[in-house]
């Protein structure tokens, strides 16, 4: 049995350019660094690293279409008629906790 096994795959010509600049500083060749990836895969049983979806960022208005807008629209007037409201300041305060970067 071999020692080794090959492994093909394509990124973009930038990403890898940058990662073998900050390999070549830490002395590791590309396929040692793949490698030391893929061992950490097996160890962890998963991502050796967390993986979440950015953060969303608020729809501007000139974004939506009319149904999209008007579907908003619906959808705010439908929780003032169930009474679910909240001051602006603690929208405000809300807004800023979750988008402000």
């Amino acid at each position: 049995m071999s020692k080794t096994a090959n492994v093909y795959t394509r990124v973009d010509p930038a990403t890898k350019e940058q990662a073998e600049i900050i390999l070549g500083q830490l002395g590791i060749p590309m396929s040692n660094a793949i490698g030391m990836f893929l061992k950490q895969v097996v160890i962890q049983r998963g991502m050796p690293f967390e993986m979440r979806l950015p953060a969303a960022k608020p729809v501007s208005i000139g974004e939506l279409t009319k149904e999209q807008f008007d579907a908003e629209m619906q959808l705010g007037m439908d929780d003032i008629a169930a009474g679910r409201i909240i001051s602006a300041d603690d929208v405000e305060t809300e807004m800023r906790r979750r988008y402000s970067e």
